[in-house]
């Protein structure tokens, strides 16, 4: 049992959920505006996504995140700012009998440094790796993150100075995890968040949650999480785990059957729980101890 945790805002993620939730943030002034939401409620760290302003799509242009990460910081916020790093590995295979060519329309294939641009611009104090490659979601489509791509990304992370969020959605992938670690690659104390019940990695089921925890590196600290309607009874699964928290938009658009959650809500009902556990609950200045962040 963790009885001091963390949690971390996902706000709003890159999947297909524009059309499915009235109120997802889209421009940079509604993600800011959601995750100094997310912080007032709880959250110590806030995961950023940006979509383009006018369709809502998944979008990584260095100048959104900066007019996010900007809004954030002028706001005198105290919160964790953790941006993603997992756009540009996005591979969709034509349909049938017919993979190649790819899907160009829906294919955003980039280098593993040009991914890390608003990285080196922004130097957030986290910024996530997405662990392995795998079937994600839709019938073509592959998330790309060779070990090639993978250790480029660490080995330019770790001399920035940002702290890599490891996402791990299978076992497999913590294997590369301690590849890394035993490169060099990796710097303690590691942060991994475990993703479950995401398709096709591992299941949210208890038993596989806690084969996963069994195989971290030692020291290793983490937060779990799952996806939908698992998404709440996951923040006390995870601090049962020993982890930390993650809710957010992201993963879970609902505060209950029928309603629409915002990331704020989400953030309050966790404390709710978490509270009712007796668990302390850390702000931000604690998660940079725990951390050894570097605060820009």
């Amino acid at each position: 049992m963790n009885f001091n945790a963390f949690i971390t805002c996902a706000v709003t993620g890159s999947g297909d959920s524009v059309r499915k939730h009235p109120n997802i943030p889209i421009t940079p002034q509604q993600i800011a505006d959601a995750a100094i939401e997310a912080a007032q409620a709880g959250a110590a760290i806030v995961h950023i996504h940006v979509r383009d302003p006018h369709s809502g799509a998944p979008s990584r242009d260095p100048k959104l995140f900066a007019e996010v990460v900007h809004r954030i910081r002028d706001s005198a916020t105290d919160v964790v700012i953790n941006t993603t790093a997992g756009m540009g590995g996005d591979m969709v295979f034509g349909a049938g009998e017919n993979p190649l060519p790819l899907d160009a329309e829906h294919t955003d294939l980039a280098g593993p440094l040009e991914r890390l641009a608003h990285v080196e611009q922004l130097l957030p104090e986290i910024c996530t790796l997405d662990c392995g490659t795998m079937n994600f979601a839709a019938s073509n489509y592959v998330m790309t993150n060779t070990p090639g791509m993978l250790k480029t990304m660490a080995k330019r992370v770790q001399q920035l100075g940002v702290r890599p969020e490891l996402e791990v959605f299978d076992s497999g992938h913590l294997v590369l995890v301690k590849e890394m670690v035993a490169d060099g690659l990796l710097d303690a104390p590691l942060m991994i968040q475990l993703c479950m019940g995401i398709p096709y990695g591992a299941p949210d089921d208890p038993s596989t949650l806690m084969a996963m925890v069994n195989q971290l590196p030692a020291g290793a600290i983490f937060s779990a999480f799952s996806i939908g309607r698992k998404q709440l009874p996951y923040v006390a699964m995870a601090v049962l785990a020993g982890g930390n928290v993650r809710v957010g938009l992201e993963d879970n658009l609902y505060l209950e059957k029928g309603v629409f959650a915002s990331n704020a809500q989400l953030v309050e009902r966790a404390v709710t729980i978490l509270s009712a556990l007796n668990v302390n609950i850390l702000g931000a200045d604690e998660v940079r101890a725990r951390l050894s962040l570097k605060k820009q």
